[in-house]
């Protein structure tokens, strides 16, 4: 599946140590243009992070999976982009973004950050 949009926030890398050793993760959120534009938080993993080199105001377009997983009898669902192609030239970010930070966990911990 493919979405495209703009690229309207990169929240900050999170790493941590997994059983098969260290891992990176950072999410994007992208807005979807439409009559009622909607925006999706992407997650980018280990290399895709360097090869995407995403900006803000980006306009993009992401591969992804979607997945869905049990845990304590509640499911959450991800999206995971496997392709990150950028489609135009985006204007220069400040590096600031629009919402506030986000809370990081390690998978390892039972505590959840919602």
């Amino acid at each position: 599946m493919e979405l495209t949009g703009t690229v309207i926030a990169l929240l900050p890398e999170v790493t941590g140590q997994g059983k098969n050793g260290m891992w990176r993760k950072q999410e994007f959120i992208l807005e979807i243009p439409s009559q009622y534009p909607k925006k999706v938080c992407i997650s980018l993993w280990g290399d895709k992070i360097d090869q995407a080199d995403l900006q803000i105001n980006d306009s993009v377009t992401a591969s992804i999976d979607v997945e869905s997983r049990e845990y304590n009898s509640r499911w959450y669902t991800e999206v995971k982009a496997w392709k990150v192609d950028k489609s135009g030239g985006g204007a220069p970010s400040s590096g600031n973004s629009p919402l506030p930070p986000v809370t990081t966990f390690s998978e390892d911990s039972d505590d959840l950050p919602f």
